[in-house]
């Protein structure tokens, strides 16, 4: 009964260890999107231009990643 113990607990510390280092790569993704947000926003002229330009700061990275892919003929 003991052993069952021991590798739950020791199965909920690996867990742990697998969420380590997101926070970082997260808030600078966050900051990156307030900067994009801000950008398209203030270009825009209209409000759906500017409620446009908050949805283009939120995929900005997958346009980026794609045209980088086509960029490199990958």
């Amino acid at each position: 009964m003991t052993d069952d113990n021991s590798e739950s607990m020791q199965a909920k510390k690996a867990a742990k260890h697998h969420h380590g280092g997101s926070g970082v790569l997260g808030s600078i993704y966050f900051m990156a999107f307030i900067g994009a947000a801000v950008y398209y926003i203030m270009q825009a002229t209209t409000f759906w231009g500017g409620v446009l330009g908050f949805l283009k700061a939120i995929v900005w990275p997958a346009m980026l990643t794609f045209k980088l892919f086509e960029f490199l003929h990958l």
